[in-house]
């Protein structure tokens, strides 16, 4: 035996919301309401026969009218989705992230090209130095052994 529809609304003070469901908690996952509208009072059943007749040939979907007005009950727009966000990067995060790759590259290549001059200097200087000792040595040693 189906569950009997019972019909139930609820107002958010300028369009009544009008839904023929089996229980008060389908009602409200109806109206995607995470508090318990009938515990605070801004939702209840109802018995007028011009609601229940629209509601009931429409189980289970929300209608909308003008609230206290006498007007036509509509359906209800389903809320807008969020649009998805892009599976993977944009073309614009990925030229980002490639002239980012691409400066690094450069700074690499000059640090490792000024570490060569530098190196290049240091063994300049360490050959210089090292002639100009040998010199030194030379003269010294020809000092302890000159003759006196």
């Amino acid at each position: 035996m189906a569950a009997r529809l019972k019909v139930f609304v609820t107002s958010d003070g300028l369009t009544d919301y009008v839904v023929a469901a089996t229980s008060k908690p389908k009602a409200l996952e109806a109206w995607g309401s995470h508090q318990d509208l009938f515990k605070t009072g801004l939702a209840h059943e109802t018995d007028d026969a011009d609601l229940a007749n629209a509601a009931i040939a429409q189980p289970g979907q929300v209608l909308r009218r003008a609230a206290g007005s006498r007007a036509t009950l509509e359906k209800l727009k389903p809320a807008r989705r969020k649009a998805e966000a892009p599976k993977g990067p944009t073309r614009a995060q990925l030229k980002r992230i490639a002239d980012a790759e691409a400066r690094l590259a450069e700074a690499d290549a000059a640090h490792a090209a000024a570490l060569a001059r530098l190196d290049a200097k240091r063994a300049e200087l360490e050959t210089r130095h090292a002639q100009a000792r040998a010199k030194l040595e030379a003269a010294l040693s020809a000092a302890v052994s000159a003759p006196q």
